[in-house]
């Protein structure tokens, strides 16, 4: 019964941030792609304020990631898996290229995208289809690979 309540607490809890998460993308206008465009348009009309919402996630998940790398486990007892892995090889590259490529076309990326498929954007549902055939390519050539 112990495990049960550990993993309903789990699931409480992730649902709870995830809710939070998103209405934090969509205070901060992430989950709208016009307002992402226009902070990649540094020729054009720049938006800078997307660029404060990102230096407060990152400051948020720098100490974050300070508290959980001292740590074995979460708070709920669950195991802490941090990745540790340095290496910067052209698969990483690669991916971060095609990941740009897709943010600078369409000015959404996975999480907000989530948010606009909760608000029935046809936009959000297209780039989630992408999304997961973009998934299904990348394991398709990983299972070849090995």
């Amino acid at each position: 019964m112990d495990k049960r309540l550990n993993i309903f607490t789990a699931l409480t809890f992730a649902l709870l941030s995830g809710l939070i998460f998103g209405f934090g993308l969509i205070l901060a206008g992430m989950a709208n792609p016009d307002k992402v465009l226009a902070f990649l348009d540094l020729a054009g009309l720049w938006d800078p304020t997307l660029g404060l919402v990102m230096g407060g996630a990152i400051a948020v998940g720098f100490i974050a990631f300070r508290i959980a790398g001292k740590r074995s486990s979460s708070f709920l007892g669950l195991p802490i898996n941090i990745p540790t892995s340095r290496i910067i090889d052209k698969r990483l590259v690669f991916g971060g290229i095609i990941f740009g490529m897709g943010w600078g076309l369409v000015g959404i990326c996975p999480a907000p995208a989530f948010v606009l498929l909760g608000a029935g954007s046809i936009k959000g549902i297209v780039f989630l289809f992408a999304m997961l055939v973009g998934m299904g390519i990348f394991e398709l050539i990983e299972s070849q690979r090995k």
